[in-house]
């Protein structure tokens, strides 16, 4: 169902931390006439935990308006409370969203019953599909292959995106859940190897500021181009490496502001990244062709 470079979008700020909405609709076209497979506006790069859900609902209604079916959204829409993941996934859905990206529940620490009972309940109760998202650094629960395959067998579940970065998981999900689950990397660094292991695509950081060598190194590996992609995905490793030098989306913000995508500005607890990371956000750039 999805398949490529998918990108998770950061959501542009003016200097006083209001969302910047023309800039976040230029952002998202640039995007797709770029070459990105598909957008997802709302996730952790987005600051949804910081975003008001009007501002929240504001920015998904936009990136649809934008993409206008040309490419799928998948809408951020997860929380650590059931009632409100299923408030904005029915939001999601009356925008037009193509899917919805539910994140697993952080700080509560939900034991497996308690994540089956979560997406279930979301699934039950809107009719759209639904991508989980699986990252244990930040949500300190970790979905087991277990517990994944009872959901697949819900017929509005239909993928995961994998932030374990752990490249034996996606082998026992698709044995699992089955070849048709829909496994989208999380983790920039290895798109490629998650892709040899079964993934269908990833949900990039990076993207945000090359999203033209994320979607042609996917688009190669589709190809059967593998020389191809690995050439991009070596080309892209010192950036990767810059846009997690602090906490994202600190540095990928900062570098879409250099590319003239808003400003820099993240809302607090994140603070403006140090002038040290500055310096290598720049470097990577322009060792990677995109700032001269």
């Amino acid at each position: 169902m999805f398949k490529g470079s998918f990108v998770a979008l950061i959501t542009p700020m003016r200097a006083d931390g209001a969302v910047d909405e023309k800039a976040l609709e230029r952002f998202v076209d640039w995007q797709i006439t770029e070459g990105t497979h598909g957008v997802v506006p709302v996730g952790t790069t987005g600051e949804s935990p910081t975003l008001s859900h009007a501002e929240h609902r504001r920015v998904v209604e936009i990136t649809v308006a934008v993409a206008k079916g040309r490419v799928p959204v998948i809408a951020g829409a997860g929380s650590n409370s059931t009632s409100e993941a299923i408030e904005l996934t029915r939001h999601a859905k009356t925008a037009g969203a193509d899917a919805v990206l539910i994140v697993t529940p952080y700080y509560n620490k939900p034991t497996q019953e308690g994540l089956f009972q979560h997406f279930t309940a979301i699934a039950d109760a809107v009719d759209i599909p639904m991508i989980i998202y699986n990252i244990p650094p930040r949500s300190v629960v970790d979905m087991s292959v277990e517990t994944m395959a009872r959901l697949a067998r819900h017929p509005n579940i239909v993928g995961v995106k994998d932030a374990t970065a752990n490249l034996v998981r996606p082998l026992h999900t698709t044995r699992e859940c089955g070849p048709e689950f829909c496994q989208l990397s999380g983790e920039d660094h290895t798109a490629i190897a998650f892709l040899a292991a079964g993934g269908a695509g990833c949900i990039s950081v990076t993207g945000n500021i090359a999203p033209r060598l994320c979607g042609e190194m996917q688009t190669a590996w589709q190809d059967g181009r593998v020389h191809d992609a690995m050439a991009i995905q070596n080309r892209l490793v010192p950036l990767h490496d810059a846009m997690f030098c602090e906490s994202s989306p600190g540095p990928v913000k900062y570098g879409a502001s250099l590319l003239g995508h808003g400003t820099d500005m993240c809302r607090l607890p994140l603070a403006p990244i140090a002038e040290t990371s500055r310096t290598r956000v720049r470097q990577a750039m322009t060792d990677v062709g995109l700032l001269n």
